[in-house]
């Protein structure tokens, strides 16, 4: 190869090297998921949420991310995971109060770097964030109907949750947690109340629900290790969730259960050692949470 066609090659070969860069991070697939479902509830469902208060959850996960970080000497990539959160808590964390929303995104972070056993943290951030807000503050809730029920929209959801999940590899954890609550609503909807499948499906059609069930859920750094624990530990809160859904009408019931579920986490990591879930090669990243 001659020296001018070296030259001309280069930015291709830069840009095929980076893309496989881009490619290897999953994160990078999460940023975007949430990020065009975050655009279409604002644009197309005009929920109730300004960018105001958007900027407020991302600057303070951000911020919060960066000095622990710093603290702990751990890569800046680790930001992407800050974002992560911060769109999560976006989506679904809903507040009057923009101090609440900037103190809920400090807690999600820090529960990363305080609350840790063996080099792992224990709760989901955005799931910390979202109950220790509603907990602590009264201006903080959950609306779980703010998505509607477009087919379209949902299946939109669904589909770019899978992709997302086949590559994280957790599509197991969504897919078990699914069919277990599927299976024991239709026992009691349809086959035990008599009621139609147009019943059953609404229980299914929100688009909290199905976000919950392709991101919260399957948070790599925060369920068990093990595959086998994985498909236990979605049996687990599938039936927490029904329970709590039908004897105690409590319509965000999964994202409480899966607050109180960390000891199951701990429990089935001891029963099923397995290495711990790292987001791209150790080779490529040395330390990032």
């Amino acid at each position: 190869m001659s020296q001018v066609e070296s030259i001309r090659s280069m930015p291709v070969e830069n840009i095929l090297n980076k893309t496989r860069s881009f490619l290897k991070d999953a994160r990078h697939f999460q940023i975007i998921y949430l990020s065009i479902f975050l655009i279409y509830g604002i644009v197309e469902l005009d929920w109730n949420i300004g960018w105001e208060e958007v900027g407020v959850v991302i600057g303070s996960c951000l911020t919060t991310q960066f000095i622990w970080l710093k603290i702990v000497s751990a890569d800046m990539r680790g930001l992407k995971s800050g974002l992560i959160t911060a769109l999560g808590l976006t989506i679904l964390l809903q507040s009057t109060s923009l101090l609440t929303l900037g103190l809920a995104g400090v807690l999600a972070i820090s529960s990363k770097f305080l609350i840790r056993i063996k080099n792992k943290h224990l709760f989901n951030p955005a799931n910390f964030g979202i109950i220790i807000s509603i907990l602590m503050f009264q201006d903080a809730w959950i609306s779980p109907g703010q998505w509607g029920s477009s087919a379209i929209f949902l299946f939109g959801i669904s589909f770019l949750g899978a992709v997302v999940l086949m590559r994280i590899g957790r599509l197991e954890t969504t897919i078990t947690f699914l069919i277990a609550l599927f299976a024991m609503e239709y026992f009691r909807t349809v086959l035990y109340q008599g009621w139609t499948m147009d019943v059953l499906y609404h229980k299914f059609s929100s688009g909290t629900f199905l976000l919950f069930a392709f991101f919260m859920i399957t948070d790599p750094m925060t369920i068990p290790n093990s595959r086998k624990a994985r498909i236990l530990w979605s049996v687990i809160l599938a039936g927490a969730t029904f329970i709590l859904t039908n004897w105690m009408q409590i319509y965000t019931a999964p994202i409480w259960v899966l607050f109180f579920m960390t000891p199951v986490t701990v429990f089935l990591d001891k029963i099923y050692p397995s290495l711990k879930f790292e987001w791209i090669n150790k080779k490529h990243l040395i330390k990032s949470e």
